[in-house]
């Protein structure tokens, strides 16, 4: 007699990693074989159970002998049933009388022959219901009530801006793209010239990403920021900006990364190049260690005084592109959010591990400085770059640190799919190089978090939400299986600007009821690009968005200020488009006012050559060319009040309209 030996495996198909493996060797000593799983099922999803039985080879892979796939929601709660499947086509369903027990209890019943006589599989699998329990997790898409605290206070700032009844005042917002050390220092004057006009108090949100995220976590330390003159935190950001960068090299500088990466460690969080570039950044932007936290920033917001920040990021999953999958992901001081999944967590819970939307180990929050590494990514690059070219640590700290680095603006910059950069690796000359080896060896532009929302699972009618309908934009979304697989992996963020560099997409849910968009465009290259590119997205998700429409002629020499709306859907928000140009600032120091000859020289300033000085890898700048940039961004909102009072105006109409 010939004995096969053979393994099954029984999963539920929905459930988190739930699976059952058993291997029959001896046939004849253990003629039949019994399992128990007791599982925990939600009545929501759909469940479906999934038994396979394998004839096991020692050498090559084992052989699928038959899968049966049963769903679970046949069954009822209370009601027993034992199921014998057949090795052939047909299937027999004996089902005894019903009980009155909260058990649910399924038997499946395989019979297999052998020439020693009859043998059995046998699973029991017990369901019973359970009250549901508190989660941290947020499912929901709506806005939490101190989000709206803050816009009911950013209204009545608008009614003294611009006269208008409550029903009608518009939501309006500001999105950046980012740009390295140029988006941070451009911000500065854009919203310097948004302060002049008294239009700062008006603003409800600003979304941003690379660059622009260490403008806002500069500001936001500061509880009152935009009810003092900007000049102050312009003087600061004058300071960091300008200083040699040497410093954030030097080996007290190692040892600080060193130890407060082995801090992290000890906390049970996962290191990697991300948090290592996090560092270099606090080290560029402040003289000491940066305490503050993401969930700080309330104070900056909790009265309303400021409009709520949200840093944008993307997740991706190994094996696609970002072109193939992404999900995007928004934070503020309150909460962080997969916008796809209405899933939501308290920001100061955000690195801790989740599961089944319930928080099981916390760990404390991260320092911004690390979140900055993330949300600006994309520009680590140019370290591993740089570290890349040196030949020793002598010849690295003078190509990262001297004055200027003349590279080329490429478009686009780099690949994007980040996971297909080559690993670089650091060996510098000093007793760190070991530890430090450690952290270069990872993918340079991934920071990996834990995933908050593993373990839960897809309603069975999830493609019939709006909410995730609205950005179902990846190949796997069709599959829920698929997509929970995704959950169970970490969280795997980069900068947004691996697939648009804009921060757009938070700004249009539809619980925000954004009814303006200021467009602030520091990107280099084509200054149109990412708007195409986020016009092209948006229509294609059926996101109201206005029909984007520019010249050829107006492309080759772009105005400083562009309005899109649709006059005929008050749904469609207006959007005005700052590209960062310098067109009427050559001649004019102020709106209305001439240069003087002596003057003409304040006016030249290259922001799109391949000679300019505020290419995306500077990172550090002349004091004279700081000035220039942020005048220049001040000067192109100062000079275009009237379109912006005009495209505020209409928005007041069409609220109107909206709300009759």
């Amino acid at each position: 007699m010939e004995l096969f030996p053979c393994e099954n495996k029984l999963r539920v198909l929905g459930i988190f990693s739930l699976e059952k493996r058993r291997l029959q060797r001896d046939l004849i000593v253990a003629p039949s074989l019994q399992t128990e799983m007791v599982l925990t099922l939600h009545l929501y999803l759909q469940n479906i159970l999934e038994l396979k039985v394998y004839d096991e080879n020692t050498i090559t892979k084992d052989d699928l002998l038959f899968t049966v796939l049963f769903d679970v929601a046949k069954i009822q709660l209370g009601e027993t049933v034992r199921l014998t499947f057949q090795l052939n086509p047909e299937v027999r369903n004996k089902t005894p009388p019903l009980t009155q027990s909260e058990w649910v209890r399924h038997e499946l019943y395989f019979p297999c022959q052998s020439d020693g006589g009859n043998r059995s599989l046998l699973h029991h699998i017990f369901l019973h219901k359970v009250m549901p329990l508190l989660t941290s997790v947020h499912l929901n898409c709506c806005l939490i009530s101190a989000v709206q605290c803050l816009i009911s206070n950013t209204h009545m700032a608008f009614s003294a801006f611009l006269p208008c009844c409550v029903g009608q005042v518009p939501v309006v917002a500001i999105t950046t793209t980012g740009g390295g050390t140029r988006s941070l220092t451009a911000m500065y004057g854009s919203l310097l010239g948004l302060q002049k006009l008294n239009l700062l108090d008006c603003i409800s949100y600003i979304g941003g990403l690379s660059g622009t995220t260490w403008t806002m976590a500069n500001l936001y330390e500061d509880a009152d920021w935009s009810e003092k003159y900007l000049e102050e935190a312009i003087k600061e950001a004058r300071k960091q900006v300008t200083k040699n960068k040497i410093c954030c090299f030097s080996l007290d500088c190692l040892k600080y990364y060193y130890n407060d990466l082995m801090e992290r460690v000890k906390e049970g969080r996962n290191t990697s190049f991300i948090d290592l570039w996090g560092l270099v950044i606090e080290s560029m932007l402040h003289d000491k260690k940066d305490e503050h936290r993401l969930s700080d920033q309330r104070q900056a917001v909790d009265n309303g005084q400021n409009p709520l920040p949200i840093y944008v990021a993307i997740n991706l999953k190994s094996n696609y592109s970002a072109q193939a999958f992404r999900e995007w992901l928004e934070f503020t001081p309150y909460e962080v959010s997969l916008l796809k999944y209405g899933a939501s967590i308290r920001a100061e819970h955000f690195g801790s591990e989740f599961f089944m939307g319930r928080l099981v180990k916390r760990l404390p929050e991260t320092r911004i400085c690390y979140m900055q590494g993330m949300w600006s990514s994309i520009f680590s690059i140019d370290v591993m770059y740089v570290w890349n070219l040196a030949a020793d640590s002598e010849d690295f700290w003078f190509r990262w640190t001297r004055d200027r680095v003349k590279d080329i603006e490429e478009e686009p910059f780099l690949s994007m799919n980040p996971y297909e950069v080559d690993t670089c690796l650091l060996t510098p000359s000093s007793t760190f190089s070991t530890v430090l080896r450690d952290v270069l060896t990872g993918r340079p532009t991934i920071a990996q978090y834990p995933n908050f929302i593993r373990g839960l699972q897809m309603h069975s009618k999830y493609l019939e939400s709006d909410g995730f309908s609205t950005w179902k934009d990846t190949v796997i979304d069709s599959f829920p299986n698929k997509l929970m697989e995704t959950a169970n992996d970490e969280l795997s963020l980069v900068d947004t600007g691996f697939f648009i560099n804009t921060s757009y997409p938070p700004l249009l849910r539809s619980k925000r009821e954004v009814d303006v968009i200021l467009h602030l465009n520091y990107s280099g290259g084509s200054q149109t690009l990412p708007l195409d590119q986020i016009a092209k997205y948006i229509s294609g998700q059926g996101i109201p968005f206005p029909k984007i429409e520019i010249s050829d002629e107006d492309r080759e020499n772009l105005k400083e200020c562009y309005v899109f709306e649709d006059a005929e859907s008050p749904q469609v928000p207006t959007v005005l488009f700052f590209p960062l140009v310098n067109d009427t600032f050559k001649n004019y120091k102020a709106p209305g006012v001439e240069r003087s000859p002596e003057e003409m020289a304040e006016g030249r300033v290259d922001v799109c050559s391949i000679l300019s000085p505020f290419t995306t890898r500077e990172v550090c700048f002349s004091e004279e060319n700081f000035d220039k940039l942020v005048k220049l961004t001040d000067y192109n909102v100062l000079n275009n009040e009237k379109l912006i009072i005009q495209a505020l105006r209409m928005a007041v109409a069409r609220r109107k309209q909206r709300n009759y």
